[in-house]
């Protein structure tokens, strides 16, 4: 096999972990390449909600600082004048209380209160968080990546032996099961249904007494509602069952989404593990390959604090 010149890298994978990793590399100088199976339009992260809040996600510790590093650069974003697609949305993160959160988001959220019975029927925590719109932040990541001289090209790959250059960074995702192979990483399908928004400009996340989600998320293509979360499901295709229940559970919640206007369906399958895979090994041929898939539905959460964990596992 033809290896490129030493020092380049090819991350394997195009979704939010991918491009911000490969973007992360880049911008400190390296010559990155991403293969992606999917345009970055049509991965899994595409489909995502996707508010800023650990979900499905381990080890619990490591992932907080992860998630309160891509806080700060989400929040610079926001503040920015790029077209990332990040703004800050004030909300109620149903049945959380504030004891059980204050203590590793204390000082990293102004304004983190109990939410107030006018905001929200039980316990509740209010919070100021970035609600990151993925059709839009994935464009703006590629630009940003390519403006920074990286490339992305559309490839499968079926081997790591099939990549031609010394380091590989694998952000597969769910891909990752038959590709490592690793048999840990299971599919979690979340379902969402996106109609006009009648008005509402905060988003809610709750969970019923039998462990049902309802949220419901404000972004400028209409307002989010979710959602499922179905354990080894496969299916990419709309349960018209499953999105009429998403609309009644929302519904109970705000009662002005009962009459709003379906506008779409989105199914993502989430790339569920016991804990996410950050770490490098050597292939049996000598290059190296460095692993962070796993992030189950918190990719878009920790995408940044993992990006620059692995770029600190590629050498020079």
């Amino acid at each position: 096999m033809t290896r490129e010149p030493n020092g380049e890298i090819v991350v394997v994978g195009g979704g939010v972990i991918g491009l911000t990793t490969a973007l992360v590399l880049a911008e400190r100088g390296r010559r990155v390449r991403v293969w992606t199976r999917d345009a970055v339009e049509a991965t899994t992260s595409a489909v995502a909600g996707a508010l800023w809040w650990p979900y499905r996600i381990e080890p619990v510790a490591t992932a907080r600082a992860w998630a309160l590093r891509s806080l700060e650069v989400y929040e610079e974003l926001a503040e920015g004048t790029e077209p990332a697609g990040v703004r800050m949305v004030e909300g109620v993160q149903g049945e959380v209380r504030l004891d059980e959160a204050d203590a590793w988001l204390e000082g990293r959220v102004p304004g983190l209160r109990a939410a107030t019975a006018d905001e929200y029927a039980g316990t509740g925590l209010w919070a100021r968080l970035p609600l990151i719109d993925m059709p839009a932040h994935l464009p703006w990541l590629r630009e940003r990546f390519t403006a920074a001289g990286g490339v992305v090209e559309t490839r499968s790959v079926s081997s790591f032996a099939e990549v031609d250059a010394p380091v590989v960074v694998n952000c597969t995702g769910l891909a990752a099961r038959e590709l490592v192979p690793d048999p840990s990483v299971r599919p979690v399908r979340g379902q969402l249904v996106v109609v006009e928004n009648p008005g509402i400009d905060t988003w809610l996340v709750s969970t019923d007494a039998a462990g049902e989600h309802a949220y419901l998320f404000p972004q400028p293509g209409g307002l989010v509602l979710g959602g499922t979360s179905e354990e080894d499901a496969w299916s990419l295709e709309p349960d018209p069952a499953k999105a009429e229940a998403i609309v009644r559970r929302c519904a109970a919640l705000r009662p002005e989404v009962a009459g709003a206007r379906m506008l779409g369906h989105r199914v993502g399958l989430r790339p569920t593990r016991p804990a996410v895979r950050l770490e490098r090994e050597t292939l049996p041929d000598g290059r190296l390959l460095v692993h962070n898939y796993g992030h189950g539905g918190g990719g878009v959460t920790v995408a940044w604090g993992c990006a620059e964990d692995a770029a600190r596992l590629v050498p020079g």
